[in-house]
């Protein structure tokens, strides 16, 4: 009888349990769904108001701060922020030699483990990014009215040996099996930093250069982008002389300091050259001396009347420069209203790549080898060459056939040359036939004393079909033409578009009208209106006149995520260029920067920027840390990655959520840099920082 007892009670104790358990989960959702909605109603409303900043709060010259902090039924209130001073207490320190590419240790006993790393840097394209981009939805960001996952992850950042090197890779082998959630930055770690000691000091481009080298070694850089397993994570000094605050635009297009591009192989190229002088402390740039024989005037008008359908400003406005000399020809243009991005190529050791930047021209660095350039297809309106002596018709004209990608149909490719062997003249007749470009003119300029050549390019398939021998051949459909991160340069040609759906099938409007004129093929045009008109308004009432940038003294702008090149059209009319970044991971709308008349190049930014350092007045970034979700090992390196290519005395904008920008404060105070304004509202926040001259 017990055990039916026993029984016959089961059934009502188990209803009693589930009767109770049902009733807390009915609890905790209603609770939940309270404080969630209106959490979600406060962000809405944070965001919505952030382009009406107008009242900045600078730090003074001692070390603390200003903090805003504003809440929906709240008035804005001021709050001291932390001291800026750098905190030793606890540090640890650690090399700064780039062969170790590291330099920083976490104040923990154990690091973290790493996260999982998704870029594959020798094998990664746009292309195999796909599934990536679908998984981030059609949204595309506008600024910080649009809502931005929380990608956060545990980050760990190791010493400066060999064997803690072996210990990175181990643990991040491991965070492959699983993801380990956390802070993008670890806000319990302080930092303390060394100096690299990388072969070209302070010129040092990593990624490009060469860190150390023995006797044997005599190239300062590789032939091709080629980054350490370990990120770059060392600051790079200042040069021997001093550095000082360079020359404002526009005086700087006529003469810069002298020691703040200091180069033995420049000191050498100046004796032989006369388009600049040393003038003890500066160097200058006379007017009349150029590296075009007669002027670049009567080059450039020797162009026109050559081609009169070529007109600069107007149908002509994004061109490439191939190779960096004078500037002169970028200068002259500017005049013109026509964007000139000039390519210093990697074996330019004379560094007048980064001359032209301490000028406030348009320049990247780059090798032009084996891989593609980091730009779309289709993009570019004319392509110019001069004093050329890239052998553009060996190797089967692979790297004509690059050219012929990037270019514009019906674009301009426009090359100067010394006088050429008939083997080399006949080479390249060839080549040119090859891809079925138009020779518009060929003459021979006695002033110059060159022969200059303009080819046009194709604006249909039919010439393609009609060749007698198909080589190069056609690519295959499944050939992404905008692939090019880390993309070799393939030998074939890519079909002209000819569908109004397709970037490239019709030529821009005019300039300026191109800027505001959409074509069939960019889909959500409401939601580039929408996110033009959001960065006029921020531009406009908060980083024109509510931060207190005093702005001549910015020219060179690097907007680290850009997504329409909405900040560049609203500084379209400052005298300031800017370099518009596209991250591969995000979605592909860097064509759509090019069509509004605007430049930029792909990049991952968890390797390092083909610039010099010290060549940016002001960096940009718009929820660049949310959005790298696990992709870099470590994210720190961005930030070591912003000192090096930042000049001392320029800022940094970086637009983001508050649980990454307070650990990223530490950063920033932990290389000395002076955090000028805060604004926090409730889970968004802008952080406003002015680099130093502080060297370790």
């Amino acid at each position: 009888m017990a055990i039916v007892t026993r029984q016959a009670k089961r059934p009502i104790g188990l209803w009693l349990k589930m009767t109770a358990v049902t009733i807390l989960g009915l609890c905790f959702i209603f609770v939940w769904t309270v404080f969630s909605s209106s959490s979600s109603t406060d962000v809405n409303f944070q965001r919505e108001s952030f382009e009406d900043i107008s009242e900045p709060v600078s730090s003074s010259s001692s070390s603390s701060s200003v903090h805003k902090q504003t809440t929906p039924n709240e008035q804005n209130h001021v709050e001291e922020s932390k001291d800026h001073k750098f905190r030793e207490n606890g540090e640890k320190k650690v090399s700064g030699s780039p062969s170790s590419h590291s330099s920083m240790r976490p104040h923990k006993k154990e690091a973290a483990r790493e996260k999982k790393h998704v870029h594959n840097k020798e094998n990664v394209n746009q292309g195999s990014l796909e599934k990536e981009k679908e998984e981030e939805g059609e949204e595309v960001e506008e600024g910080l009215e649009l809502d931005h996952e929380s990608d956060d992850s545990v980050e760990s950042v190791d010493g400066d040996s060999e064997m803690l090197e072996d210990e990175n890779m181990e643990e991040f082998k491991k965070t492959k099996k699983g993801k380990v959630k956390g802070p993008l930055f670890d806000s319990n770690v302080n930092y303390r930093w060394k100096m690299c000691n990388a072969r070209s000091k302070h010129n040092y481009i990593p990624c490009i250069d060469i860190e150390v080298g023995g006797g044997k070694v005599q190239s300062y850089r590789h032939s091709e982008r080629s980054c350490p397993r370990i990120p770059f994570m060392c600051m790079v000094p200042l040069p021997l002389e001093g550095y000082k605050s360079p020359v404002p635009w526009p005086q700087s297009k006529l003469k810069i300091l002298h020691k703040n591009v200091a180069h033995p192989k420049l000191s050498a190229y100046i004796k032989k050259h006369s388009w600049l002088v040393d003038s003890g402390e500066y160097l200058t740039f006379p007017q009349n001396q150029t590296e075009f024989l007669g002027g670049i005037q009567h080059y450039l008008e020797s162009i026109e009347e050559m081609v009169p359908d070529i007109e600069w400003g107007k149908n002509i406005r994004v061109v490439l420069d191939i190779g960096c000399t004078d500037s002169s020809f970028a200068a002259a243009l500017l005049d013109k209203d026509v964007l000139t991005l000039s390519l210093g190529l990697k074996d330019d050791l004379v560094d007048l790549a980064q001359v032209a930047l301490e000028r406030g021209f348009p320049t990247l660095v780059s090798p032009f080898a084996r891989r593609r350039l980091p730009f779309p297809s289709q993009v570019f309106d004319a392509i110019h060459c001069s004093r050329c002596r890239i052998p553009w018709h060996s190797n089967g004209g692979k790297l004509l056939v690059e050219m012929n990608r990037i270019i514009r149909p019906g674009g301009y490719f426009i090359m100067s040359t010394k006088h050429d062997s008939i083997e080399e003249e006949e080479a390249m007749t060839a080549t040119i036939a090859s891809i079925c470009w138009n020779v518009l003119a060929h003459k021979s300029d006695d002033v110059g004393e060159v022969e200059v050549r303009i080819y046009q390019k194709p604006e249909g398939n039919d010439l393609y079909e009609l060749r007698r021998k198909k080589i190069p051949p056609i690519c295959k459909e499944n050939e992404n033409p905008d692939a090019a991160w880390h993309v070799p340069i393939k030998t074939c040609l890519h079909t002209i578009p000819i569908g109004i759906e397709q970037h490239g099938a019709e030529w821009p409007e005019e300039w300026p009208k191109r800027l505001e004129t959409y074509p069939d093929w960019i889909n959500n045009k409401e939601k580039l209106i929408a996110d033009t008109n959001h960065w006029n308004a921020i531009v406009n009432k908060s980083y024109l006149n509510g931060m207190g940038i005093n702005w001549t003294n910015i020219r060179n702008v690097l907007d680290m995520k850009s997504t329409y090149g909405g900040l560049a059209a609203a500084l379209s009319k400052q005298n300031v260029w800017v370099m518009n970044v596209v991250p591969i991971h995000l979605s592909d709308t860097l064509p759509i920067i090019f069509e509004r008349g605007f430049f930029g190049v792909y990049h991952d930014w968890c390797e390092s920027f083909g610039t010099y350092p010290r060549t940016y007045d002001l960096l940009h970034a718009d929820h660049l840390f949310s959005r790298l979700k696990y992709r870099c090992k470590q994210p720190v390196s961005i930030v070591v990655e912003m000192d090096r290519i930042l000049r001392p005395g320029g800022l940094t904008i970086i637009r983001d959520k508050v649980e990454i920008l307070n650990p990223l404060q530490e950063i920033l105070r932990s290389m000395h840099w002076e955090i000028r304004m805060t604004f926090y509202q409730e889970k968004e926040g802008i952080i406003c920082a002015q680099k130093t001259t502080w060297r370790p």
